[in-house]
């Protein structure tokens, strides 16, 4: 069913509505190959659910929970008036491998949850592993529907994605568990080595996190693998856990979308705006690992997870921009669809979620390009200007450019730029401002 909510999140990215419409087109393939149809309505959620149930002479009801906040809230008021008319509804958690409620503390609708990882983690690998879902019986619908969605319904010109099928996302995962998968505890930190590229396949359904987590399983049962490789098989899991845990944490939290977890960081002045956003956004801040990131994110619509946490920090903490702004405006260009996720990890990195930590984590930018990619193989990749250059001067520093501007210019003539801001002073600069908020709060009992 197509209502306002997805309508808005796929006409914001060109990329994500194109796997949407081939992921449903894929859908409806398996479908009629087992005998039956998909049926395709569009309308407000309430009135186009009850027409579709009484025509199919339906008594039950039953979708899969959605985690952020505006979602959580609309499955619940559905929910409440289905079942004033007389629905049986069940709203099953199909995203997650472990649903919320099973890992100890979090109640339906919202409740306490997890605000730390450790301790979440904990409980996460202490709940049995589920057994495979039985298949899915279909029978010949009667009602009748709308045309498969296009892409060019949600403003974009591109065809259906051909690889947003089950099929793709199962070959994928495959190719990643015959071998990237054993060396993942350093891949997830070297951006030029393969993760399992599987995000917009989980976000989409194409696959389930839970068939992800019983390949790796079956994976670790080989016994001649090395200690090593055991080691990478264990840190994929707990990034799959690690999933869980933002999915848990926004269908506990409730509230506002937009409002950050730490109570005590409400009220910290970022800035909406910078002089730099502009450069950040293009690639072009002279910082070669956060540029390579984004430009990879512009080209492909996604970006290795480490490489995430460095551009946003530089947006965050070097430039002082709102993580939501931030959000925002990667949401535009992904091709994954996780809201909750999307909100978790961007407060993580801006210190104002689930991350305790009692300074804010600031990433140096050079630093951490010599240390994961110190041939500049993965920067090579993207910025062109870089390509020739030797890689003991690739991360060299440059003269500080005076504006943002020149930049900008520098790029339009070819040219690779100088750094927007020197990382060391405005670490110091956000650090100072850091504090004078925090004092500020402790005046006033509130911290």
């Amino acid at each position: 069913m197509l209502d306002r909510r997805r309508d808005e999140r796929l006409t914001r990215s060109a990329r994500r509505a194109a796997f949407f419409c081939g992921a449903v087109g894929a859908l409806a393939a398996e479908i009629a190959a087992a005998g039956s149809r998909l049926i395709v309505r569009s309308g407000p959620a309430l009135s186009t659910v009850l027409r579709l149930a009484r025509e199919a002479d339906a008594h039950t009801v039953v979708w899969s929970a959605g985690y952020d906040a505006a979602t959580a809230s609309a499955d619940r008021d559905l929910q409440a008036s289905l079942e004033e008319r007389g629905l049986r509804v069940l709203v099953v958690h199909d995203a997650p491998i472990v649903p919320p409620e099973e890992t100890g503390t979090v109640r339906t609708g919202g409740g306490p949850g997890y605000r730390a990882l450790a301790p979440y983690l904990a409980a996460w690998g202490a709940v049995p592993r589920t057994g495979a879902a039985g298949r899915v019986r279909f029978a010949p619908p009667a009602a009748g529907g709308e045309p498969l969605p296009e892409p060019q319904r949600f403003g974009s010109d591109a065809a259906p994605a051909p690889d947003a099928t089950g099929a793709a996302a199962r070959a994928a995962l495959s190719a990643f568990m015959r071998g990237p998968v054993l060396g993942y505890a350093v891949a997830r930190d070297v951006p030029a080595q393969p993760t399992s590229k599987l995000s917009a396949h989980l976000s989409f359904g194409t696959i389930s996190a839970r068939e992800v987590l019983r390949a790796v399983d079956e994976r670790a049962a080989d016994p001649f693998l090395l200690a090593e490789e055991r080691q990478s098989l264990r840190a994929f899991s707990l990034a799959l856990a690690r999933r869980d845990f933002f999915l848990q944490l926004a269908w506990s939290s409730g509230g506002r979308r937009d409002r950050p977890l730490q109570e005590r960081m409400r009220g910290f002045p970022a800035r909406r705006s910078h002089p730099a956003f502009a450069a950040w956004s293009a690639g072009m801040t002279g910082y070669p690992l956060v540029d390579a990131g984004m430009r990879e994110l512009a080209v492909t619509g996604t970006m290795h997870p480490r490489v995430r946490q460095i551009a946003a920090s530089f947006l965050c903490f070097d430039l002082g921009v709102d993580w939501r702004v931030g959000r925002d405006a990667w949401d535009a260009l992904l091709v994954e669809d996780d809201p909750a996720l999307a909100d978790g990890n961007w407060q993580w990195v801006a210190g104002v979620g689930a991350d305790l930590a009692q300074v804010p984590r600031i990433f140096n930018p050079r630093k951490q390009a010599r240390r994961m990619d110190p041939a500049g193989t993965y920067v090579k990749r993207w910025i062109d200007e870089l390509a020739d250059v030797p890689p003991a001067d690739i991360f060299e520093s440059h003269a500080r450019s005076r504006s943002p501007q020149l930049a900008l210019d520098l790029f339009a003539a070819g040219t690779y730029p100088a750094p927007v801001v020197d990382h060391e002073t405005a670490a110091r600069e956000y650090l100072r401002r850091y504090a004078a908020f925090v004092r500020e709060r402790r005046t006033a009992g509130t911290w």
